[in-house]
């Protein structure tokens, strides 16, 4: 068991939620947490595979081989 401090909005919007659905604030709090839980942990190991065999310094040194020239004019800020 845990207890949690929630700011009232977000509080008050999860026992909105649970009611729509149903069920207790805590049978609706499970889910999502593990929700966010796998969609982190899904994230970081998508990050980690494409990062490969990358080092620091990997992309410096391939920016560091680009052109310098201006921007496209589509590309550029606006002031």
């Amino acid at each position: 068991m845990i207890s949690l401090e929630l700011p009232q909005s977000l509080k008050n919007a999860a026992a909105r939620l649970a009611m729509e659905n149903r069920v207790s604030l805590n049978q609706w709090t499970v889910p999502a947490v593990a929700q966010k839980i796998g969609a982190v942990e899904t994230a970081d190991d998508f990050l980690k595979a494409r990062a490969g065999k990358a080092k620091r310094g990997d992309l410096t040194k391939l920016l560091d081989r680009a052109p310098d020239v201006p921007p496209m004019p589509e590309d550029a800020i606006k002031d």
